[in-house]
């Protein structure tokens, strides 16, 4: 091949499409596909979709190491088959510090946008809370729009008018099905380096399939084909040093032959606190996610919300059985702490049809680093998810992953 991907996520999916036009692509993807599985499809379904962890569903469960509990995709699309589906553009200022053809960034967001983007239908609840933002005074009110604005607005979402989710993966519509290859249930191991001269370079991939035979694919031998990781801000550095690229020292450690010494891999991770409340209703509300938010002036905060009592259930429901297990498989301790916490939380997650997020903070692709060379690649590998005619290869040299 003249691309390997690893990842068929946010990144890999359009990043496969776009290459594919003028070269061989293979996809690996270690989870399953998105379509049929009405879970993952139905917007009604979106709190089955991540309190589901058994070993074959789209999610994942994982836990920081400062305490905090979340999911990760395990699926053809990525996390755009298990999150809220809130679609907004980046902020002028984003694509241009990066050095981006404004023109083709334009043409990219259309390009994604026709597949996967929509205006959603704003009823009672959304309504409301549209209605109370601008009230309090988070203003302007900008109607629906893409843009990245300050005020209040509503937003894209990926859910179509009859609930259906549209994921990354439908983009893989734009791909020359004559050049690229995706393969699912395939978990790459390890990336295969040969050095010539001072620096390493990737020629293959050693992958698992569904059975868990392990098999080989390889680069055509040229000096412009690439394995490329786009397997999310874990995966990603976790296969790096599991190939033998990253901290020296912990790589022996564990036993890995080391290929190349780079201390910042696995480094400076950051992720977007929430503060969530749960609104008991008196009254039935339809079911929705994302659609109206707030952002104030001056602030790197997003005020957003859902409802639908299935929603509040099935989350609530999930983390009874799957969390607190987890918590108990981990750190046994944690069981007992949990245990006088999740009675009432529970009660109160039964009643509470609505729900009210406040997520803090802004998003990080990529947090400088020692040699300053991490917002470069960042916003590099943001350009992948967007664009729909090139490709901008990677620079020299490896890429350091820090943020979310």
């Amino acid at each position: 091949f003249d691309y390997i991907i690893i990842g068929g996520g946010t990144a890999g999916c359009p990043l496969a499409a776009t290459l594919s036009q003028n070269a061989t692509v293979l996809v690996l993807e270690r989870g399953g596909s998105p379509y049929g599985d009405s879970n993952i499809t139905n917007v009604g379904n979106f709190g089955s979709t991540i309190s589901d962890t058994s070993p074959h569903s789209a999610s994942q469960i994982f836990i920081s190491e400062d305490g905090v509990y979340n999911t990760r995709a395990r699926v053809l699309g990525g996390g755009s088959a298990i999150n809220a589906g809130f679609y907004s553009r980046a902020e002028p200022e984003f694509a241009r510090d990066a050095g981006w053809d404004e023109d083709l960034v334009r043409r990219s967001y259309d390009w994604v946008e026709s597949k996967v983007a929509f205006e959603p239908p704003v009823r009672q609840w959304q309504s409301a809370v549209r209605d109370g933002l601008v009230e309090i005074g988070v203003l302007p009110y900008n109607g629906f729009t893409y843009d990245h604005v300050q005020g209040t607005k509503i937003g894209g979402t990926i859910f179509d008018d009859q609930g259906r989710r549209h994921t990354a993966a439908d983009l893989l519509g734009y791909a020359n099905h004559r050049t690229i290859k995706v393969y699912l249930h395939a978990t790459v191991s390890r990336i295969l380096f040969t050095r010539r001269g001072a620096n390493p370079r990737a020629y293959g991939v050693v992958f698992e399939d569904a059975l868990g035979i392990k098999k080989r694919a390889f680069l055509r031998p040229h000096p412009q084909n690439e394995v490329i990781l786009t397997a999310g801000a874990l995966g990603s550095p976790q296969l790096m040093m599991l190939s033998g690229i990253g901290p020296a020292l912990h790589l022996k450690s564990h036993g890995i032959h080391l290929v190349l010494d780079q201390p910042n891999v696995g480094q400076g991770m950051a992720d977007n606190p929430m503060n969530l409340l749960y609104v008991p209703s008196p009254v039935p509300v339809e079911i929705s996610l994302i659609q109206v938010v707030g952002i104030p002036p001056g602030q790197n905060t997003y005020i957003e919300t859902a409802s639908g009592l299935s929603f509040a259930y099935s989350w609530a429901q999930g983390f009874a059985r799957d969390y607190v297990t987890f918590f108990n498989q981990v750190k046994p301790h944690f069981l007992n702490t949990l245990a006088l916490l999740t009675s009432p939380l529970m009660t109160l997650c039964f009643s509470s049809p609505l729900f009210f997020f406040v997520s803090v903070g802004e998003a990080i692709v990529a947090d400088g680093g020692d040699d300053g060379e991490g917002d470069r690649h960042g916003a590099r590998l943001r350009q992948y998810e967007f664009e729909g005619g090139s490709h901008t290869r990677e620079s020299e040299g490896p890429v350091i992953f820090r943020g979310s």
